[in-house]
């Protein structure tokens, strides 16, 4: 995919722990009316899980499912109307990009449904800025992230060829052979890792240490200051994400071939964080060399069982065979407008097919191949600037007060 978001985080609290009368209810997520499991749709968008979810009295909301989150984080500050505002302290984000730190507050004691699954007395890391801006990124509405607080109750099954996770219970799940692969896990400060990945690269191969992230977009990112493992011949400067401090710059390059567990893929797009804006993040006491991501995982079928540590993959016969692309466009997109559909061009790579069409920043994409653009979603616009190398893309564009007729040609940039 184009987007690729990597979300991994750290809280550090500078307030201490306050106590509530409601902390006397159920702790934890259960499911409701004595359900014993649980199916929710999902949206699918960038390579990201996106479930609806309600907070206290709220409207449905939308909250990435991301195993690289320990707590859960509204990214849309305007929510705040929502929470419990009766006990609040204030907090420093240490996340991933340029900078240091990221104010935001924990709200405490709130109700939190995500389907049938509810939790009482949940605290809420709320952002103070809508630096993500995820609703843009993704050309869908975002209002933050979900992840250890659902993982750490229910083995969560994630079918992407449906379109549905599946909640169990932990005592009522159990293993088949049919679920796929059982692939060890090691849950570590809130977040998964797998331990037997084997990438090959240039004639070496070398077991990493990755964390298992569904907050992340790409497939593969490896920290190459941790690993032996040389970059591939051929790379490109890129904006590989965005982080909870800014933007995450590095190299995207194709590895000979990724194995987890028996599953080998080859030829697999991954990307290289510069170490100024991502590189000196890592913790060393969880021994991370980098990171899977979405790109990969939505070729599986995948359960995940933090009680037990472990995961199963089985594969997804249609989706094993699609190559790892990046876009082959040469442009990157913002979604605009109250429903996100109103696309304009936000960066140009030079010596890209973009420039080449003249297309320029700020530009307004009206036309794609004579489909009205606000029809189509930013998946579905980003699937089409990727499909096939060569392939002629017919656009028209708005600039000021004109309509601007162009075509691009894709190209295999890496």
């Amino acid at each position: 995919m184009k987007l690729i978001f990597v979300l991994i985080l750290a809280i550090i609290f500078v307030t201490s722990p306050l106590v509530t009368e409601a902390q006397s209810k159920i702790f934890g997520f259960h499911l409701m009316q004595k359900r014993r499991n649980l199916r929710i749709p999902f949206e699918f968008h960038s390579n990201l899980i996106i479930v609806p979810a309600l907070i206290n009295d709220s409207d449905t909301l939308y909250l990435i499912l991301d195993t690289g989150v320990s707590t859960t984080i509204i990214t849309d500050p305007t929510l705040l109307k929502y929470t419990n505002t009766e006990y609040v302290r204030n907090i420093e984000l240490e996340g991933v990009g340029k900078d240091s730190s990221l104010k935001a507050i924990v709200s405490i004691g709130n109700t939190l449904r995500v389907g049938y699954a509810r939790t009482y007395n949940h605290n809420l890391v709320i952002l103070e800025k809508d630096i993500l801006n995820l609703s843009e990124l993704i050309g869908s509405p975002i209002h933050g992230l979900i992840g250890y607080e659902l993982f750490d109750r229910f083995v969560i099954t994630i079918d992407f060829r449906k379109r549905e996770i599946h909640l169990r219970l932990p005592k009522d799940y159990k293993y088949r052979r049919r679920d796929g692969e059982k692939i060890p896990l090691e849950v570590i400060d809130k977040k998964p890792f797998v331990n037997n990945v084997f990438i090959k690269e240039a004639n070496q191969e070398q077991k990493v240490k990755l964390l298992l992230d569904t907050g992340a977009g790409h497939a593969i990112m490896l920290n190459s200051y941790a690993t032996t493992i040389p970059k591939p011949d051929t790379t490109i400067n890129v904006q590989l994400g965005i982080g909870l401090s800014g933007k995450i710059s590095g190299h995207l390059g194709r590895l000979d071939q990724v194995k987890v567990g028996r599953y080998s893929l080859p030829e697999v797009l991954a990307s290289f964080p510069d170490s100024a804006s991502f590189g000196m993040k890592f913790r060393e006491s969880d021994g991370r060399q980098g990171n899977i991501g979405g790109e990969l995982l939505r070729r599986f079928k995948v359960t995940i069982n933090y009680a037990e540590e472990f995961m199963t993959l089985r594969p997804i016969k249609s989706a094993m065979k699609e190559s790892f692309e990046h876009d082959m466009s040469g442009m990157d997109l913002r979604a605009k407008g109250v429903n996100y559909n109103e696309y304009y061009i936000d960066r140009i790579i030079d010596d890209s097919p973009a420039e080449e069409a003249g297309l320029q920043k700020d530009d307004r994409l009206m036309f794609i191949n004579n489909i009205p653009a606000g029809e189509l979603n930013m998946t579905e616009i980003y699937k089409l600037l990727q499909r096939k190398e060569g392939k002629e893309i017919n656009l028209v564009i708005r600039r000021g007060g004109r309509l601007i007729f162009t075509s691009i040609v894709l190209k295999r940039i890496i």
